[in-house]
């Protein structure tokens, strides 16, 4: 089979991608990195106009004539390999907007890979329309807009995610549901809300690839390492208030028992390396299911508090705090529960074998990649 893979913002589509080769199918994936994550792609576009005078000339440009000057360069580019993007078998799309750019220039690429490919199915990753707008309809549910319902994060400054909620982005979103052969979602954050909507198939977890990652055995004599990873873009978003609480109470009280890494804004291959010595992970706050930096940790053997809600222990089968933690809205919380990590560290031994375990048995890479093969073709 073969399969391109449009877009990428958490190395699920790497990941993905490996799985499938493993599996002898021929795989292409087209992406710009994700700002300064810059995860790697076989056709890389590069993301101009973010920084200094070119950020502020793109700025100008758009409120001189309302066209964003870096979607309209974006898209160029993903036009000048166009002959390096037609007859594949299957084309996913990672998201509604899989390059980040404008709907109606998004919408343009998506229309010419809907022409010139067999398949086209679209992933229900990240903010989109229906995840935002269920979010926005549901304020007493956990998601991305809680920081914003909490007036924590104002409307300007969230603006990229409540633009998710427009009438271009409906627009695109339409196109897609009446013209996809299929949408998969790769949590319950975004099965929760897609469960009901036309052309979704059904959740397969994200891959995670077991022979790149390999188990870091934790030695808890000594000093207990909690990292913590910090974009600044997305403070609030992941909760990283919240965490920043919760590890000054626990500097406060144990600080002869901790060693604080903080880490802020890295790019992709390093954050990973970063975390290498750490017992325990902070990752997010506002989800029901980890994401892919929580799975790589989990891989490496971490404990991590992030999403780990009811409707996922009862997915998997899973106790409370069997193989990562579910971090709350609640500091005072968080810090208890890092307090007896620290206290019973055989607790942080035991989760940690358990996660890698988990890893291996619901997200092993090929045998996701097999899943997304049978959705594929049965679709």
């Amino acid at each position: 089979m073969k399969i391109l893979l449009v877009g990428e913002y958490s190395r699920l589509h790497n990941s993905l991608k490996e799985g499938l080769q493993a599996l002898n199918h021929e795989v292409t994936l087209i992406a710009e990195g994700d700002y300064f994550k810059n995860y790697p792609a076989d056709i890389k576009l590069n993301r101009r106009f973010q920084k200094g005078i070119l950020k502020k000339f793109k700025v100008a440009f758009y409120k001189l004539f309302k066209l964003d000057i870096g979607s309209l360069i974006l898209k160029q580019q993903f036009f000048s390999n166009a002959k390096y993007l037609k007859g594949y078998d299957v084309v996913q799309l990672i998201n509604q907007n899989p390059l980040g750019i404008q709907p109606k220039d998004e919408l343009e690429v998506i229309e010419f890979l809907r022409q010139n490919n067999t398949k086209l199915f679209l992933m229900a990753c990240g903010t989109d329309y229906v995840s935002v707008n269920f979010a926005y309809n549901n304020p007493e549910m956990t998601s991305v807009l809680t920081p914003f319902f909490k007036d924590k994060i104002n409307e300007k400054h969230y603006k990229h995610v409540l633009e998710k909620r427009s009438k271009e982005s409906l627009r695109l979103y339409t196109y897609l549901k009446n013209t996809c052969n299929g949408i998969i979602a790769s949590d319950m954050d975004y099965h929760i809300p897609y469960k009901n909507e036309k052309k979704y198939i059904g959740l397969i977890p994200n891959p995670v690839n077991m022979d790149k990652i390999k188990y870091l055995p934790l030695n808890t004599e000594g000093l207990k390492v909690i990292f913590h990873g910090i974009n600044r873009a997305n403070y609030y978003k992941k909760g990283n208030d919240i965490f920043e609480e919760a590890l000054k109470i626990i500097e406060g009280q144990h600080k002869d028992k901790v060693k604080i890494i903080r880490a802020e804004s890295m790019p992709y291959n390093d954050y990973i390396k970063a975390y290498d010595e750490a017992h325990i992970l902070l990752d997010q706050i506002y989800a029901y299911d980890q994401g892919y930096n929580a799975l790589e940790a989990m891989a490496k053997g971490k404990v991590v508090f992030t999403g780990a809600s009811h409707e996922f222990l009862n997915y998997y089968n899973l106790e409370e705090d069997e193989v990562c933690i579910h971090a709350e809205a609640d500091s005072r919380a968080i810090a208890n529960k890092l307090e007896d990590l620290i206290l019973n560290p055989h607790n942080i031994t035991a989760i940690s074998k358990r996660a890698r375990a988990f890893i291996e048995n619901e997200h092993d890479y090929i045998k996701i990649a097999q899943r997304y093969v049978a959705t594929w073709t049965k679709n």
